[in-house]
């Protein structure tokens, strides 16, 4: 059975530290292929070894990447995610303005990064194995639900998540690969509501 999945509700300095573009791609590429060298990260996204080497010690710093050990490795310094996930509230960073800052720019950056993935796909799908194209999908559904029966909505939500990432784990398929799986419930607000 594969191990429980790791997770941490980001603290003020947590969120602060990963408030920045390139320690946001690092902890991602680290939590998708695990763990990697700084110089083998720097290759991975296209920028120097030098400040991904300081951007990895920052992450370090706040407890969101661990030095792996590694008999072996000579100088080589390897690191890893220290969880597999991470979440954050709003409500966590009250009298903390730059903590709510950074959560307001990792919001958005989530939203940047679901654009792009979809984009990625609507322009690689004609190439893709048709099973591929059958099987990914994006879909909304309208309810009408109180905010305690959204939240209980999400955390059912997230039971099934789990089950299926245990599954890939465990007894992987043969065309397996990385599925980013976005889950999203927002009240629904007009752009008047919203100010725009």
């Amino acid at each position: 059975m594969a191990d429980d999945l790791t997770h941490v509700h980001l603290s003020g300095p947590q969120i602060r530290a990963l408030a920045q573009p390139l320690r946001l791609r690092l902890l991602g590429q680290l939590r998708w292929a695990g763990p990697a060298t700084a110089t083998g990260l720097a290759a991975q996204l296209g920028t120097n070894t030098g400040a991904t080497s300081y951007h990895l010690r920052q992450l370090a710093e706040v407890g969101l990447v661990i030095e792996e050990e590694r008999p072996g490795s000579g100088r080589q310094r390897w690191w890893r995610a220290a969880h597999d996930m991470s979440s954050f509230r709003r409500s966590y960073y009250e009298g903390d303005p730059e903590a709510t800052a950074a959560a307001d720019w990792l919001e958005t950056e989530q939203v940047n990064r679901l654009v792009e993935l979809a984009r990625n796909w609507r322009r690689a799908m004609p190439a893709e194995p048709e099973a591929w194209q059958e099987a990914a999908e994006i879909s909304d559904y309208m309810l009408h639900l109180g905010a305690a029966q959204t939240e209980a909505l999400l955390r059912e939500i997230e039971q099934v998540i789990d089950r299926h990432r245990r599954l890939g784990l465990d007894d992987p398929a043969p065309d397996a690969r990385p599925v980013a799986l976005y889950v999203a419930g927002l009240p629904r607000v007009t752009d008047a509501e919203a100010g725009a």
